[in-house]
Parts: C-alpha cells; structure tokens; sequence
C-alpha cells in the first residue's frame, strides 16, 4: 500500500491521544501550512480547531505517517465526512530525526465552513497546548485562534457559542 501522509493541527498533535486512536501511525516531520488560519468552530458537542485559507497567515504542522487502518480511526474521529472533509496538500516536511525537508503529499481534516464558531473546552485547549508543547510549537497561535473566531463572530454579527 502506498503511504499516506496525515496532518495534525489540532488534538491529533497530542502524542499519547495518537498513540491510542493510531497505534501504528508514526511521525515523520513537522510543516507549516501557508496562508491560512486556525479557528474555533463546532456544534452542540463543543467548539474544535479547524483551518480556513487566509493570506499571510500559517498554520504550524506535524506530519503522520498513517495506515489504512490509522486512517480509518482518525475518518471516525473526525466525523468525516459531516463534520470534518479531507484536503490533500502538497507541502515541505522537515524530517524529525534527519532535519532534511522533502515535499510530500499530504491530507489534512477541514471542518465544515457553515458551522458556528465557539469556545473550546478547557480539555480540550489541555490536549491542543500539550500537543503544541511535544512539537515546540509556539502557543500564541491557540490564542490567536480563540481572538480570531470572535472577532470574525462578531463581525459577521454570528452568534458566538460559549
């Protein structure tokens, strides 16, 4: 089987959470997803990261390397494809033991762009922080994401769920 290449931005950067839902996923690198931007959005259930395009902006990234059966656990997960669709991109991948960086084709879950924008859980901000942390990414971006989605509410004169 040809190998498939998974992109985290959210809870799937938490380690142990992967371990469990993909036990045979492994990490390959870390990316940055170029114009585009993190935002809070959901339903009922609680508000979720998602990304959306936005010119100038990025999105820091660890690559998974993911089996037919990792896959299909994280389609679950997901709610794919109601809740969250997939996107292939292409992107460069900064290998995590070699440093070298080598484009791959990668798939990222995107929310549905009509749900509403919300306020994440604490537990939920817990998994994406220490996820960020594993990665060494930096933690303003969850902040921005947070600032972000009631801003654009609030612009959009949306109702921002808490």
């Amino acid at each position: 089987m040809k190998k498939r290449y998974y992109i985290a931005y959210g809870s799937n950067l938490n380690i142990r959470q992967m371990r469990m839902r993909c036990p045979s996923a492994r990490i390959i690198g870390t990316s940055e997803i170029p114009d585009y931007e993190l935002l809070f959005k959901g339903s009922k259930t609680g508000s979720y990261l998602t990304i959306e395009p936005k010119e100038g902006s990025r999105v820091p990234v660890a690559a998974w390397e993911v089996s037919a059966e990792d896959e299909l656990a994280l389609d679950r997960y997901e709610g794919f494809p109601t809740f969250y669709y997939k996107k292939d991109m292409l992107l460069p991948i900064k290998g995590i033991r070699s440093g070298k960086i080598r484009m791959r084709k990668t798939f990222v879950y995107i929310m549905h762009e009509e749900r509403p924008f919300g306020v994440p859980s604490d537990f939920y901000m817990q998994t994406c922080l220490s996820g960020y942390r594993s990665f060494g990414f930096d933690s303003r971006y969850l902040a921005e994401a947070i600032r972000n989605s009631r801003r654009i509410c609030h612009e959009r004169n949306e109702y921002y769920t808490d």
